[in-house]
């Protein structure tokens, strides 16, 4: 079957964006369709269109908006590599940068300049996001200033607010009703916080772990990464999404296993050097049980809404004296800024940059029932 799609770079992730017209009429295949699509479960997805990693085997689904104040609705979908799994729990913070560019490219919002506004609902997580892009000549600005840690070159800006977002998955800002849980892994017992804020997110000490928290992805030990997993599990089970033990398969996605350390001198994936003094936290993110490159858009934002929450386990560690919160990772330093009104968050603002990698067509190797595709391809 032929499906037209745009391959898009939003933020530090990849992507397929696809109409939601252009997937099969009936839901339930939609994950099936997508496995295809991506080439999964491969490690290489050499048959597909995912780039064999978490960043690059993600989805957007995208479609005009009938309700009111709303331009663009948006369903995110993670695709696993090694498992027949499509996981549409949570939402994909650097995807969403992408999708009011994809709008105006697919003439879905008409464009205005010099900023095109945009009001983005996200379906997974029942949130709005706003986007401002540039516009000239009635055409997306990809070319800019603003460089992205983790991604070369640089390119214009695109500011997103994601507004009010407790309980995006969970309908809880905590899940477990407390922002600190005590567990017992592998006979020990540590304390984690377990945050719902733009995605669910579970946080870990990197001494518990026995890191020193300034790890980069490969200095990760696989012993490591399954006791992150046995951690993510239980979180699992304690937001009520699966048993701990099905977590990889029934929830690969979310919640997020986050670590945190303090402020510390470091060198990012680049080779550059950044002092204590120019981070408020040190954060490392899993991806589907993997090492995450760079961070994740909601894991900044939850994490931003956890140092202003100020009682979770990050109280000790976060250096933050003002709205600009300064997350290090491994592939360089991350702002976001708090818009507060109240003393209570009315929305968490972050800069991206995306550009359309590819407009085309791709080709699926099954037959899937499309009641509006055959009439529109």
């Amino acid at each position: 079957m032929k499906v037209p799609i745009v391959l898009m770079r939003g933020g530090t992730s990849k992507a397929v964006f696809l109409k939601k017209e252009h997937l099969p009429s009936d839901p339930t295949q939609w994950s099936a369709f997508l496995l295809d699509l991506m080439g999964s479960p491969d490690q290489r997805q050499i048959d597909g269109l995912g780039g064999g990693n978490s960043l690059t085997s993600k989805v957007a689904i995208i479609h005009s908006s009938e309700l009111p104040h709303i331009d663009i609705e948006y369903t995110f979908a993670q695709v696993s590599i090694v498992d027949q799994t499509v996981d549409f729990k949570g939402n994909c913070g650097n995807i969403s940068s992408a999708v009011a560019s994809y709008a105006i490219h697919t003439g879905l919002i008409p464009p205005v300049e010099p900023i095109t506004r945009t009001t983005i609902l996200n379906t997974n997580t029942n949130k709005l996001i706003t986007a401002e892009v540039e516009v000239h000549n009635g055409q997306v600005v990809t070319e800019g200033t603003i460089e992205i840690p983790g991604v070369p070159g640089t390119g214009s800006p695109i500011y997103l607010t994601f507004q009010a977002g407790e309980g995006a998955v969970t309908n809880k800002l905590y899940p477990t009703g407390k922002p600190i849980d005590t567990i017992t892994i592998r006979h020990q017992q540590i304390d984690i916080s377990i945050i719902d804020y733009a995605n669910p997110l579970v946080y870990v000490k990197a001494e518990d772990l026995g890191l020193k928290g300034t790890e980069l992805p490969h200095e990760i030990s696989p012993e490591t990464l399954q006791l992150c997993e046995e951690i993510r599990g239980l979180a699992a089970e304690m937001c009520g999404f699966c048993k701990a033990h099905e977590a990889k398969f029934k929830s690969p996605a979310v919640p997020k296993l986050t670590i945190i350390s303090p402020a510390q001198d470091y060198v990012d994936a680049t080779g550059r050097h950044h002092k204590a003094t120019s981070m408020d936290l040190q954060i490392r993110m899993l991806s589907m049980q993997q090492p995450h490159n760079a961070l994740a858009i909601t894991g900044a934002i939850c994490t931003s809404a956890a140092i202003f929450l100020n009682e979770t386990i990050l109280q000790p560690f976060a250096t933050c004296k003002n709205d600009v919160i300064r997350l290090a990772h491994p592939g360089g330093i991350m702002q976001t800024k708090l818009v507060v009104a109240n003393h209570k968050i009315q929305g968490i603002k972050v800069i991206r940059t995306a550009r359309v990698l590819l407009s085309g067509v791709a080709y699926t190797k099954n037959q899937f029932d499309y009641a509006t595709y055959r009439q529109t391809v």
